[in-house]
């Protein structure tokens, strides 16, 4: 071990400088400088090298996080990358939009006395760096594969399965029922957390790798399953989940109450340039309104601070339990409160109030009971403590649900759960169709862009791992 590691006990944690509030307020640009070289091996070196890399271990993706922070500090900067590249597919965006305070930097062994390594931010600056020099290229496999497979969706678990399964020869062919690859990547998360051309920079080097892109296909309108498993030598469904959990209650059907992804997608749409009417009607515009959400997640973080850029009056968050037990970064929640958003926690809604159009939220104050089935506490509401919040816009941020694939593809045997989620041999991927896998959200759940990117690259490795078993059976056949 050289001398350059174990600096925590000399070097403080610093995280990279945020641009000044007023002016990030006004745009979607990310919101982080750059570290310079210096500060980014200076940050690296602050890690303890331990034995047990508890950071790793809560990696999703099992990063071999010490290695690449011990080049980075060393300035072996292409090694570094290539490191963290072996086993993230899209290690720039885990940097950016990953929840460090929860997953690698939450677990670091020196958090405890002396605040954790800087992890995402030296992730992010060792991935754009070796974009600058030119490091990150194009998928050249070594041979190519006459098999091709199919890949339902374009989002992170469908491109990490695409790009593993190019890298060994197949020919890759994506179909989404978008018009621009990056599903949520895209439209669903914010520019100032994630900037547009990340995604978009990816999604041109693997169409120079050789992955074919088919936009504006949808699967049970433009194409059907069974049409794709007779074309390709095996297919992946990585649809994700975008069906909104609805809230009832008195004045649920009032105007101005919106989905979140709705919402989003609307404003995401607006910044790539796009013509989207019903921003500009208004109705997904937050500009002079009140603006409630309701929900606690990392989509209700999106949703408050991109209201604070589109000019909201006023901008809460209701979420009925406390901070504490908040599932959304804390991070996240920073950001937001240094922004103006004011949250009310311990807070649920149970009635809109209006006549036509949404005037305001009637909410109730929670408090936490004893522990459920999962040992998750309770909420149980406040006699009596009922109030009332301003809105002209409300916004659900709830979560969300699977579509109704078995009917929306016309696949009456793809069994699913009783959730909804495609059911799978969680060893093989396999669905109950023969030859069709699911991976990401569509399997788990909505969940992290990190679980996405694993599950794609796992599934991908079931894929080659039957394709080749197929066709040594076809060979011994002969």
């Amino acid at each position: 071990m050289t001398e350059r590691m174990l600096q925590f006990v000399r070097l403080g944690q610093h995280q990279p400088d945020k641009r000044d509030v007023g002016v990030r307020k006004r745009d979607f640009a990310e919101i982080y400088a750059d570290f310079d070289p210096k500060e980014a091996a200076a940050q690296s070196s602050r890690c303890s090298q331990c034995g047990v890399p508890f950071c790793s271990i809560h990696c999703p993706l099992s990063n071999n996080i010490p290695d690449w922070l011990k080049l980075t500090a060393e300035g072996r900067m292409e090694e570094a990358y290539e490191v963290s590249s072996a086993t993230n597919t899209f290690p720039e965006v885990c940097g950016r939009i990953c929840p460090q305070d929860r997953l690698c930097e939450g677990n670091c062994v020196i958090e405890k006395g002396f605040e954790s390594v800087t992890i995402g931010a030296v992730e992010r600056y060792v991935t754009d760096y070796a974009f600058e020099q030119g490091w990150v290229r194009p998928i050249r496999p070594v041979k190519e594969r006459a098999e091709s497979v199919g890949i339902i969706g374009a989002g992170p678990a469908g491109l990490a399965a695409a790009d593993m399964l190019r890298r060994q020869g197949y020919q890759v062919h994506v179909y989404d029922r978008h018009d621009r690859v990056g599903g949520l990547l895209i439209y669903g998360i914010p520019g100032f957390k994630l900037e547009k051309d990340i995604v978009l920079r990816r999604w041109k080097l693997l169409e120079e790798g050789g992955v074919r892109f088919h936009l504006g296909v949808e699967i049970g309108r433009d194409e059907t399953l069974a049409s794709l498993r007779a074309r390709h030598d095996a297919v992946l469904i990585a649809t994700g989940v975008y069906k909104a959990r609805d809230i009832g209650g008195p004045g649920a059907g009032l105007g101005g109450i919106v989905p979140a992804l709705d919402y989003l997608i609307a404003s995401n749409r607006k910044g790539l340039g796009d013509a989207v009417p019903a921003f500009d009607s208004g109705v997904l515009n937050a500009a002079g309104r009140d603006v409630v959400v309701i929900g606690g997640g990392d989509t209700a973080m999106d949703c408050v601070r991109t209201a604070v850029r589109q000019g909201a009056k006023s901008v809460t968050c209701l979420y009925r339990r406390d901070r504490a037990n908040m599932p959304g970064s804390m991070r996240e929640v920073k950001n937001a409160e240094e922004e103006g958003v004011r949250f009310v926690w311990l807070a649920a809604p149970e009635a809109f109030l209006g006549e036509s159009e949404v005037t305001g939220v009637r909410a109730v104050g929670m408090h936490l009971g004893l522990p459920d089935a999962s040992g998750r506490q309770s909420v149980e509401p406040e006699p009596g403590g009922h109030f009332n919040v301003p809105a002209d816009l409300a916004i659900k941020a709830l979560g969300f649900d699977p579509e109704d694939l078995p009917l929306h593809f016309n696949a009456a045997e793809l069994d699913v759960t009783r959730w909804g989620t495609v059911k799978v041999d969680h060893r093989s991927f396999m669905t109950s169709m023969p030859g069709v896998f699911a991976a990401g959200d569509i399997v788990r759940g909505a969940s992290l862009v990190v679980w996405a990117i694993r599950d794609g690259r796992d599934a991908a490795a079931a894929m080659h791992a039957y394709i080749q078993a197929h066709a040594r059976v076809a060979v011994a056949a002969e």
